[in-house]
């Protein structure tokens, strides 16, 4: 099976939660567009989950940071980095990263050289985090702006706008766009 690949970037309940310190505001609009897209990504879907890294494996600001959001720093296996009820994500391959960016996890399973079409949470940490280092090992990258949250109205539009200075290698769509 060959064409671009899918990617949900964490979408879990830690960053869908109105009430979490890193909830965003737009996540209920994202999901229904990622729903959208999955049925056209069947068997080349990839969602990823941020876990806070192991305690006895934080190194150099890992330790601060997870310091600065103690309400985070919950075992890998807690339910509040479950992914999200209503994501319709049947067959899709999940994978754990304790980092923001994803790259990592994702490069072994797509290759370097991959077509991505990228959604998630949020725009401005955990989804540019892993579309520059992509577009850098040469991906091909799709944002559809519409189908990623950011913690802030604000701050997705300033990290769209980031993503946007990498053209050819980093294209923004609407999903309606993808879809089409």
């Amino acid at each position: 099976m060959s064409g671009p690949w899918l990617v949900v970037i964490d979408p879990q309940r830690i960053f869908a939660d109105p009430d979490s310190d890193w909830g965003s505001p737009m996540w209920a609009d994202a999901v229904a567009h990622i729903n959208d897209l999955l049925p056209r990504f069947a068997g080349r879907t990839i969602i990823t989950r941020w876990v806070p890294p192991a305690p006895d494996a934080r190194v150099g600001s890992w330790d601060a940071y997870m310091q600065a959001w103690p309400f985070a720093d919950r075992p890998a296996d807690d339910p509040y980095f479950d992914l999200v009820d209503g994501l319709d994500a049947a067959g899709a391959r999940v994978v754990d990263a304790p980092t923001f960016g994803k790259w990592d996890v994702l490069a072994p399973i797509v290759g370097e050289a991959a077509e991505l079409v990228v959604t998630g949470v949020s725009t401005d940490c955990c989804v540019v985090s892993t579309v520059l280092p992509a577009a850098d090992a040469g991906a091909t990258i799709t944002v559809v702006a519409d189908a990623c949250a950011g913690s802030t109205p604000e701050n997705h539009a300033a990290a769209l706008q980031v993503m946007g200075l990498y053209p050819p290698q980093v294209t923004l769509r609407t999903a309606a766009e993808v879809t089409a």
